[in-house]
């Protein structure tokens, strides 16, 4: 329903905007003025009072995504298997948080079992992109054994608050807003490596 609302009002925008622009080719033809620059303004101004930051957000992101992003694996299930012996007859066959706790604001720690938790940090990194950083720590001694940096684009369609969140959507909102290698994610790798934890207490 959100998402149709949207398309509304973007439909309606597009319509607008042409009405402003073929006005302006209007005006200049019967001014003797240049019809394409005045047309060309027109649009120029109406794309800009809601598209002004997509070109820059999407080259932003683009960059993030190849130099910042990515999946860390600081050891396999195979070497903590190794390290913890029979520890891994234990775990819970459930990838379901047992207990949430509230680090700040911005990170939650989310127990996996007794043995795991996530720590996930969400917040702000620049102008309509937020970064996206999930830890998995042994809980033994803290150790973190792989994390995953990922960044997302805009505010999507469904989860707009206020104003400029709505103009983000329309813009920026659509298709994948994460960052995407070769069909992947970085927290497409990072929950497929918790997945195999998760796999070891299969019928446990």
């Amino acid at each position: 329903m959100m998402g149709l609302m949207v398309l509304g009002v973007l439909a309606v925008y597009l319509l607008v905007s042409f009405w402003v622009t073929k006005k302006a080719v209007s005006w200049a033809k019967a001014n003797n003025k240049k019809p394409w620059v005045w047309g060309g303004l027109a649009a120029f101004v109406m794309y800009n009072l809601v598209f002004w930051d997509l070109i820059p957000t999407l080259v932003m992101h683009k960059y993030y995504c190849a130099t910042q992003a990515g999946f860390w694996m600081y050891k396999t299930p195979e070497q903590w298997k190794q390290e913890n012996p029979g520890v891994i007859d234990s775990l819970a066959r459930s990838l379901e948080p047992k207990k949430i706790e509230k680090l700040s604001d911005n990170t939650k720690r989310y127990w996996l079992t007794q043995h795991f938790y996530n720590d996930v940090q969400q917040e702000e990194f620049s102008h309509a992109l937020m970064i996206e950083k999930k830890m998995f720590f042994d809980a033994k001694n803290n150790e973190l054994i792989a994390k995953s940096v990922n960044f997302w684009r805009g505010t999507p369609i469904w989860a707009f608050n206020t104003f400029d969140e709505f103009r983000q959507s329309l813009g920026l909102g659509w298709g994948s807003r994460q960052c995407d290698v070769s069909g992947k994610s970085p927290t497409d790798n990072f929950t497929q490596y918790v997945y195999q934890f998760w796999k070891s207490g299969e019928n446990k």
